[in-house]
């Protein structure tokens, strides 16, 4: 009974100390019209504040009844003030327009959004601005994905240059690289942790998508060095709204997207999003499909004004028809119809991904900032196809290639741990933007290989002779089970030191360890081998910045990173690492009265000590290996994007990079890597009406150009007359279309991809040659509320 009581007299207590506050929420808007972000807000009788969202909104809760001045500034704006009586129980809404100060126009920039050069990206863990970092990095928010209707990653890299497709084996993943490098899992992440990405994508749920090109290696570690991706999803928000989308195209697409958001209580302390969408297509391919479903839950706690909790899930499960292209006669792309599938009809790639982050942000103080964060990743795939062409047996001049039948299944289990200390000080005259940090994480990684089955069938990709073709499933056995878990730790420290107002230095180390092992069971013999490899390594980094002026900056950097290598030496030791050096300079340029950001940078990568296969005492064990070969990475990159007048965005970027070995006892010096093509070209432009009769109307078209690339396979110098051949791509040009309206709470967009009906392919070595789809086209209808 008194347990009850008192339950009953703190239940009255809480009812009543809600109700004894109220909130202020609000939108601020430039005098262009345009959201603006970033807005410091604040109560001059109290110490709460906040900032404005990219959408310029705001909230300010728990407020006791009263009137209060608030306070809203932005450099380049006169500060406004406005009383604001707040009542019990009720929530003031308030819209505010900010003006432009005269007496600051020549000396600081002045805009209504946020230009690539001031967009802190989240993947560097610490609010580095764009200006003050001696590096290139590019963000493409969720107004250009909508805008363009983006499906895959494909369509977010139009926005890009250096970065690109570098092919697209089995038709079930976009591999991606820039300046000449892969990127892997490792350098690919989704809210600051690695992501798999051996299979497709999926952007429904994304806010944003990062680009931090060059070395990351003192924030991650084992990352190659062209740089990382970061996908950021949608976060939760305390007004109650979302969004209902219908998607239909070509071959058959059928897309429905949601998102709902808003706050659980009134207290405004717990906030919510839930996002997903399911997907059902065709090709234009024959005879293939694909079916997905993804959804993206997430929670924020305001546990108080210094600490939040964000708990994120993400799942994504794809099954669809793997597709490793045309084929490759004589180190030649086959010609036959765009269309032609030559695959297994029954055959399945099965994927999913899932996982789940928790992060603690606690701000100790206005100057410090601890992040605290643990995430879990799966991921398992069922691969059961024929194998790829020229891998089993080769395709013949009449087009004839006997068909052979793979499977394996992979999963994978992966847990960090990561802490960061965010912090400024003073030492007399110099300030310091300070990140301390470690991480942790582990892998185990399931690999089943099983039996191929050679010979299932025959086919003839021309399709001038008939053979008789197999429906049958068989049953494979499986062959080895490898069991690989990698375990590894990292320390970093980072410090961005203001030696003036002009002149700041960007210096750092990391130190990682990893622990790689592999247990290989074979089934048949049911022995076991197994290999452990311990590896170590510094990367350490360091940048000058000049800025002559608030709207230029100039560069200049140099960071050190590491692959690890697989084999063992000549003595049977453990290879160690690879070591990787960068340089990159280039000037930031922010023109136009702050309208525009015009970028150039140039950048050298060397492994100058690449593994490669060891010739001593005529060796022929290609896991036995020295560290003999060198490669290097050249190139200039140019990225400019513009808001020039209300309504219009313009993006445009070009890059040229040159990867090629300089040292290499397997291969000719000076020839170049496979993949890269030497010349990208990225353009964008949208053009929205504000007024008049065709208000809500927007126009929009984006183009990319790759250039020359090679693929097949690398000719071997030690090996006499050497059946190794690389291949030509074409060069292509990509343009894309799209149109839209929006009218209330209603927008219908448009697009039409590959306007030109472009033909060019991604090739995976001499075996999976892949062509880009032909021309299609979207139509997508959204509801807000």
């Amino acid at each position: 009974m008194r347990t009850s009581i008192a339950f009953l007299f703190l239940l009255i207590s809480s009812i009543t100390t809600i109700a004894q506050t109220g909130d202020i929420k609000g939108h601020i808007s430039t005098n262009d019209g345009q959201p603006a972000p970033n807005v410091s807000i604040r109560l001059k009788e109290t110490k709460k504040g906040a900032r404005s969202n990219e959408q310029g909104d705001f909230i300010l809760s728990n407020l006791k009844p009263n009137t209060y001045t608030l306070v809203a500034s932005f450099v380049g704006y006169k500060t406004l003030e406005q009383d604001i009586k707040v009542e019990e129980n009720r929530t003031t809404n308030l819209s505010l327009e900010l003006v432009e100060s005269s007496e600051t126009l020549k000396e600081i920039i002045v805009k209504g959004y946020v230009s690539q050069n001031e967009r802190v990206v989240t993947v560097g863990k610490i609010a580095i601005k764009p200006m003050d970092l001696p590096q290139s990095i590019m963000t493409i928010d969720r107004q250009v994905l909508d805008n363009q209707q983006v499906l895959k990653m494909s369509d977010v890299l139009m926005n890009t240059n250096g970065v690109y497709i570098m092919s697209g084996a089995g038709g079930y993943q976009e591999e991606i690289a820039g300046r000449g490098f892969a990127y892997g899992s490792s350098n690919t992440f989704k809210n600051g942790v690695r992501y798999f990405n051996g299979m497709m994508s999926e952007l429904s749920g994304i806010e944003k998508v990062e680009v931090m090109k060059g070395s990351a290696a003192i924030l991650f570690g084992n990352v190659a060095a062209g740089g990382i991706l970061n996908m950021v999803t949608k976060k939760p928000k305390f007004d109650f709204g979302g969004e209902v989308t219908m998607r239909i195209g070509s071959f058959g697409l059928v897309k429905p997207i949601f998102d709902v958001y808003g706050a659980i209580d009134k207290s405004q302390k717990l906030a919510y999003r839930v996002n997903g969408s399911y997907e059902k297509a065709n090709s234009f391919r024959e005879g293939v499909s694909s079916e997905r479903f993804y959804v993206n839950p997430s929670l924020l706690y305001k546990v108080s004004p210094k600490t939040d909790i964000l708990i994120e899930g993400d799942y994504l499960k794809d099954n669809r028809t793997p597709d490793f292209g045309a084929g490759i006669i004589n180190y030649s792309i086959v010609d036959i119809p765009r269309e032609r599938f030559i695959g297994i009809p029954w055959s399945y790639y099965k994927s999913q991904q899932s996982s789940a982050t928790a992060t603690v942000t606690h701000r100790i103080s206005d100057n410090w900032k601890l992040t605290v964060m643990g995430a879990y990743r799966n991921y398992s795939t069922d691969l059961f196809s024929n194998t790829r062409p020229n891998t089993g047996t080769a395709i013949n001049t009449e087009g004839m290639w006997i068909r052979n039948v793979q499977r394996s299944e992979v999963s994978e289990n992966y847990y960090l741990g990561q802490i960061d200390l965010n912090g400024t000080f003073q030492t007399g005259k110099i300030n310091h933007q300070v990140l301390i940090g470690m991480d942790s994480d582990n892998y185990k990684t399931l690999t089943t290989a099983y039996t191929q089955l050679a010979r299932y069938d025959t086919v003839n990709i021309f399709g001038a002779k008939q053979y008789k073709i197999r429906t049958d499933i068989p049953t494979l056995n499986p062959a080895t089970l490898t069991t690989a878990p990698v375990s590894r730790v990292g320390v970093y420290v980072q410090d961005l030191i203001s030696l003036s107002e002009k002149l700041k230095v960007l210096a750092g180390v990391r130190y990682s360890y990893q622990q790689t092992q592999s247990d290989v069971y074979t089934y048949s013999t049911k022995a076991t081998t197994s290999s452990v490899a311990f590896d170590g390594a510094f990367s350490p980094r360091l940048g000058i910045v000049y800025q002559p002026t608030k709207f230029n900056s100039i560069f200049a950097s140099y960071a050190n990173s590491f692959t690890l290598n697989t084999g063992v030496d000549t003595t049977g030791k453990a290879l160690p690492p690879s070591l990787i050096d960068q340089y990159e300079v280039g000037v930031k340029n922010e023109i136009l009265n702050g309208k525009a950001s015009l970028n150039i940078t140039a950048y050298r990568i060397d492994n100058s000590n690449l593994a490669q296969t060891s010739l001593a005492n005529g060796n022929t064990n290609t896991n036995i290996k020295e560290l003999a070969g060198s490669v290097r990475s050249e190139g200039v990159e140019v990225d400019f994007s513009a808001r020039p007048i209300k309504g219009l965005m313009l993006m445009a970027g070009y890059s040229y990079n040159e990867t090629k070995y300089i040292k290499s006892n397997t291969y000719i010096e000076g020839s170049l890597l496979r993949y890269n093509p030497n010349h990208t070209a990225n353009m964008s432009a949208n053009y929205r009406f504000e007024q008049d009769k065709l208000k809500g109307l927007s126009v929009g078209i984006t183009g990319v150009h790759i250039g020359t690339r090679y693929a097949g396979r690398s000719t071997r110098v030690q090996v006499a007359n050497d059946a190794f051949r690389i291949i030509a791509l074409p060069s292509y040009t990509q343009v894309d279309g799209n149109l839209g309206y929006t009218f209330k709470n209603i927008s219908i967009r448009g697009k039409v991809s590959n306007i030109f009906n472009v033909l060019s392919y991604n090739v995976h070595d001499d075996n999976s040659v892949n062509p880009i789809a032909p021309r299609n086209y979207s139509l997508s209808v959204a509801f807000k509320f």
